[in-house]
C-alpha cells in the first residue's frame, strides 16, 4: 500500500500552520503595534471583531466555493487570499485600516477549516478522520506555539511590519505547493490499488445524492454541529485574543516571558489536538460504537474545562499557566472529534458547506463572547468573571451535541 495520504495530511498541517501565523501575529505584537498606531483597549476589540465578523461571513462562502469547485481550488483561492491580506497589515498606519486588513485577512483564512476537513473526508476512511483531523489542527498549535518568540525576534531586528510581509509570503509558496500535489485519490498517480482501497473502505459513503446547503439546514445534525461551535468556538478565540493582553496587563509578563509562556501553552494544545483525535479512533478500533466514542472523547474534554478556567485565580504564574494549557488542550480535543462529525454524518459533498455553517456559526459567537463581551467586561470587571464563564461552554455544548447529533449515523437523503 501506498501511504501517499500522510503527505496530503502533512501539507495540510503546514498550510493551517501558516493560517494561524498570519491570525495571530497582531496579538502577540499588540504591545508594540498598539504603541506605533495608539490602539486603545476598545479599540483592540474592535479590530478582534471586525476580523471575527468577516471571518463569520467568510465561512458560508467558502464552505459553498469549495464544495462546488473542488477541495484543490477552493483551497488555493483561500490560501491567495489571506496571504495577500496578511501582506497588506504593513501599510496599516491607523487603528481603522488595521482594522480593514484584519476584516479581509478573515475572510480568506475561513475557507481553511472547510478544506482541510473536506480533503481529509476525501483522503481518510471514518476511524481515521479524528486522528488525521487532530494532526493537521495542531498546525494552529504549533503556530501558536512556535509564533510568539519568532516574532518577537523579528520585531526586535526588523521592526512588526516585516513579520506579516514574511508570514504572508511564506503562504503564497504553501499555495503554490498544494496547487502542484494535491488531486483526489481516486485520479492521482502516486496512489495505488490498495491505497485507494483503504481509504475507500467506508462502503456506506459510496454514492449517494447531494447535499445543499440550504438543504443541510433542514438537519438537526447540522444544528447539533453548528450549535456545537457556537458555544466552544469563543472559548479558544478567547485564549488566543485575550491571553496575551491578560499575561501583560495583569500578571505583569514582559514581551520576553509571553515568548516563552505561549509556546508551553500551544504545545500542550498540540497533545490535546492529536491525543483527542488518537482516542476517539482507539475506541472505535476496541469496537465502541462511533458515537459513543466520540462522545466519550468530548465529554473528557469538556469536563476538564471548569477545572482549566480556576487559572485566572491562581496565585501564581507558573500554576496560571499550567491550566491555562490544560484548557487549550481539552479545547483542542473536542474540536478534532466535533469537527470529524461532518464526515460521520453527511455525505462528503456536503462536508465543506456543512463545516462552513458550523464555522459560521462559531463566528458568531465569537464575536460576541470573545471579542465584543470581553471588550467590556474586561474594561469594567476585570478578567475574573469571562474566565470562569468560559469555563460552563464546553459542558453546555456536550449536552446540545449529545441532543442533536444522537447516534451520529450517516443521514438518510430522499432520491430525487
Amino acid at each position: 500500500m501506498t501511504r501517499y495520504r500522510w503527505l496530503i495530511l502533512s501539507l495540510l498541517f503546514l498550510v493551517t500552520t501558516n493560517n494561524y501565523l498570519d491570525r495571530i501575529v497582531f496579538s502577540v505584537l499588540i504591545p508594540v503595534i498598539r504603541e506605533d498606531l495608539h490602539i486603545s483597549t476598545q479599540q483592540y476589540s474592535y479590530i478582534t471583531a471586525s476580523f471575527q465578523f468577516a471571518y463569520t461571513v467568510g465561512f458560508l462562502f467558502m464552505g459553498k466555493l469549495i464544495d462546488r469547485f473542488g477541495t484543490r481550488i477552493g483551497y488555493a483561492v483561500s490560501i491567495a487570499w489571506w496571504s495577500a491580506a496578511a501582506c497588506m497589515h504593513a501599510v496599516a498606519r491607523t487603528a481603522l485600516q488595521m482594522g480593514f486588513w484584519r476584516g479581509l485577512l478573515g475572510l480568506g483564512e475561513a475557507g481553511n477549516f472547510p478544506s482541510a476537513i473536506k480533503a481529509v473526508a476525501e483522503w481518510f476512511p471514518k476511524k481515521d478522520r479524528a486522528f488525521a483531523t487532530g494532526i493537521f489542527n495542531a498546525g494552529t498549535n504549533v503556530a501558536s506555539m512556535i509564533g510568539p518568540p519568532i516574532f518577537v525576534w523579528m520585531a526586535a531586528k526588523y521592526g512588526w511590519r516585516d513579520c506579516f510581509l514574511i508570514t504572508g509570503g511564506v503562504g503564497f509558496i504553501l499555495v503554490v505547493i498544494w496547487w502542484m500535489v494535491y488531486r483526489l485519490p481516486e485520479h492521482h498517480p502516486s496512489v495505488n490499488a490498495q491505497e485507494l482501497a483503504y481509504i475507500k473502505s467506508d462502503v456506506e459513503e459510496a454514492g449517494g445524492p447531494k447535499v445543499g446547503w440550504l438543504e443541510a439546514l433542514r438537519y438537526k445534525e447540522t444544528w447539533g454541529f453548528a450549535l456545537g461551535k457556537f458555544l466552544t468556538d469563543p472559548v479558544w478565540w478567547f485564549y488566543l485574543v485575550w491571553l496575551p493582553p491578560y499575561l501583560y496587563d495583569v500578571r505583569k509578563f514582559n514581551l520576553t516571558e509571553v515568548g516563552w509562556a505561549l509556546p508551553v501553552v500551544y504545545l500542550m494544545a498540540d497533545v490535546g489536538s492529536v491525543g483527542g483525535g488518537w482516542l476517539s479512533g482507539f475506541l472505535m478500533r476496541r469496537g465502541w460504537p462511533n458515537h459513543r466514542a466520540r462522545k466519550t472523547a468530548m465529554g473528557i474534554c469538556a469536563g476538564l474545562m471548569p477545572i482549566a478556567a480556576m487559572s485566572v485565580l491562581a496565585p501564581s504564574p507558573v500554576l496560571a499557566i499550567a491550566l491555562v494549557s490544560i484548557a487549550t488542550a481539552s479545547h483542542q480535543g473536542w474540536s478534532a472529534n466535533l469537527f470529524t462529525t461532518t464526515s460521520d454524518v453527511f455525505p462528503k459533498q456536503a462536508v465543506a458547506s456543512v463545516t462552513g455553517i458550523g464555522g459560521c456559526m462559531g463566528g458568531v459567537g465569537g464575536v460576541l463572547f470573545s471579542a465584543l463581551l470581553p471588550g467590556y467586561v474586561v474594561s469594567h470587571f476585570g478578567y475574573t468573571p469571562i474566565f470562569l464563564g468560559m469555563g460552563l461552554l464546553h459542558l453546555t455544548a456536550l449536552l446540545v451535541v449529545h441532543k442533536l447529533l444522537g447516534k451520529m449515523q450517516p443521514i438518510q437523503v430522499a432520491q430525487r
